[in-house]
């Protein structure tokens, strides 16, 4: 073990909750997540080492610590081996999309390191646990838009003009490359996967942690950053994932893969418990009833709309059915998506859109 102290063990970490102004109630009364604010919140962080507002772990030896300081002490018993990194790669969270998002986007890794000074930028995807009929996102920028024409319709406020608006169904997907304008909701509700970062440019006229007016100098700074950081290339749809049948009544669904993070559902009956190995950290997020959870000595209930992370070097984890979870994880591709999926029969171009097209290269580091 690279640190001293404690062995890893699956942690429950500290969780963020964000009372937004386009948050409502859906966390707590529709998924169940008991332990945060009888108001309105619009995102509870389940797994964060974001500056700031990084998680700490509140079970076992090792409560209190931060995730940031594991990282740092057993960085490939918590994260793999030959890792290389200093902070956790990988932000969850769910939200509720009560009212509308704000349109923004967020940096791509380059844009974010040129522009903002930043380590990386942000990619994301969001899984759809609930939507309201005839909900829609608005994700991307149309076909034939010019730089000129999206800054008129942002200072405009006139959206559908120039970004894509479309249908949002529960059980699909969308990954969301850095520097795509996007917003959802209302009556959405999400779980998203996303490198760990906070960046954002918006376009609105409205800030969304109050609603207080943004000053007509600010929004025109606000555009002309988001006109810097920008991809009027980047048009992702919803996708309903891949699936494999694991046992009898595990289904495993891949819903997005690309080189910053993997996103499965493994859903589960009660002839057969999934059984899943693993050689990198797994954020496991209960997005059913509750579940028993087994890992070596561990066997504990995870309640609803609840997290585990589960380290590295715990290598395998047991679910007993009736089960209904999300792993969130970052991948290595070849091992940990290609290759089941390949071994399914699917091509490799079906593989490849989990990622929309996975335009940046990985390694197995932070970058």
């Amino acid at each position: 073990m690279t640190g001293g102290g404690p062995a890893l063990y699956p942690l429950r970490l500290s969780v963020t909750a964000k009372p937004l102004v386009f948050g409502g109630h859906a966390i707590s009364h529709r998924l169940g997540k008991t332990g945060i604010p009888d108001w309105s919140i619009a995102e509870t962080w389940e797994c964060s080492d974001v500056d700031g507002e990084g998680a700490q772990v509140t079970n076992g030896p090792l409560a209190g610590r931060s995730l940031r300081r594991l990282v740092s002490e057993y960085p490939e018993e918590l994260m793999g081996a030959s890792w290389t990194g200093d902070y956790f790669p990988v932000l969850t969270k769910f939200i509720d999309a009560a009212g509308t998002l704000p349109v923004h986007l967020h940096a791509d890794d380059e844009t974010a390191q040129r522009v903002e000074g930043q380590r990386n930028g942000k990619t994301e995807a969001w899984h759809i646990l609930a939507a309201a009929p005839g909900a829609t996102a608005l994700c991307g920028v149309k076909d034939g838009i010019s730089h000129e024409q999206l800054r008129a319709a942002l200072r405009d406020q006139d959206f559908d003009a120039v970004l894509r608006r479309l249908p949002v169904i529960a059980g699909q997907t969308i990954y969301v490359p850095g520097g795509t304008p996007h917003s959802f909701g209302p009556g959405t509700l999400i779980y998203e996967i996303e490198q760990t970062s906070d960046i954002q440019q918006h376009a609105m006229h409205w800030n969304m942690e109050d609603g207080s007016p943004v000053s007509d100098e600010q929004f025109d700074t606000n555009i002309d950053l988001l006109m810097q950081e920008v991809r009027l290339d980047h048009r992702p749809d919803f996708e309903p994932g891949l699936k494999i049948a694991v046992d009898d009544g595990v289904q495993r669904v891949f819903l997005c893969a690309g080189p910053y993070f993997a996103l499965e559902r493994w859903q589960v009956g009660t002839v057969r418990p999934a059984r899943r190995t693993f050689a990198t950290a797994q954020i496991l997020t209960n997005v059913g009833a509750p579940v028993r959870v087994r890992v070596g000595d561990f066997d504990e209930e995870l309640a609803s709309a609840q997290s585990l992370l589960l380290p590295a070097i715990c290598e395998q984890v047991e679910i007993v059915g009736p089960a209904d979870v999300l792993f969130g994880y970052l991948p290595d591709l070849e091992r940990d998506v290609d290759t089941p999926l390949r071994h399914a029969g699917y091509s490799q171009a079906l593989i490849t859109s989990l990622g929309a097209g996975r335009p940046e290269p990985h390694e197995w580091r932070q970058v």
